[in-house]
């Protein structure tokens, strides 16, 4: 994902920080929010949603790789740096090397996890892929970043 301009950045943080942490201070929410039928829906919403966006604004082939649905030829406003996973969609221009698609795969993978809850704990983790702990996981050198 592309890095926020600093002055979104700042305001998107400090949302998301709250967020985390008032799940953070509230264990049953916390549970909740990352219960398996919870997440497991929001998984499938996002999904809806990047499927909506990228079939609207896709260009190129749509298709399953990786285990993700990869929408081609979308303008380079619809997503974030090289492409971005929403759900199990990944919308991109022409980034699809089976290297940027195995890192894509994983965030597909913190998407069945976290569900919508990925949103806020992707941004509470900062903008700074080096440091951002879903983009570590995910693997910097696969993703472009080193």
């Amino acid at each position: 994902m592309q890095p926020v301009p600093p002055s979104l950045s700042r305001g998107a943080s400090r949302v998301a920080l709250r967020w985390v942490d008032a799940a953070a201070r509230a264990p049953r929410l916390r549970a909740a929010l990352l219960h398996p039928v919870v997440a497991r829906s929001g998984y499938w919403l996002a999904t809806a949603a990047g499927l909506v966006w990228g079939a609207a604004l896709s260009v190129g082939h749509i298709g399953v790789d990786h285990g993700l649905i990869v929408t081609r030829g979308c303008p380079g406003w619809a997503y974030g740096r090289g492409g971005t996973t929403i759900g199990a969609v990944y919308l991109t221009g022409d980034t699809v090397s089976p290297a940027v698609l195995e890192h894509e795969a994983v965030h597909r993978a913190q998407w069945r996890r976290y569900g919508l809850a990925f949103i806020p704990l992707y941004v509470a983790a900062g903008a700074d892929a080096r440091t951002n702990r879903f983009e570590v996981e995910a693997d910097l050198t696969k993703g472009g970043y080193s």
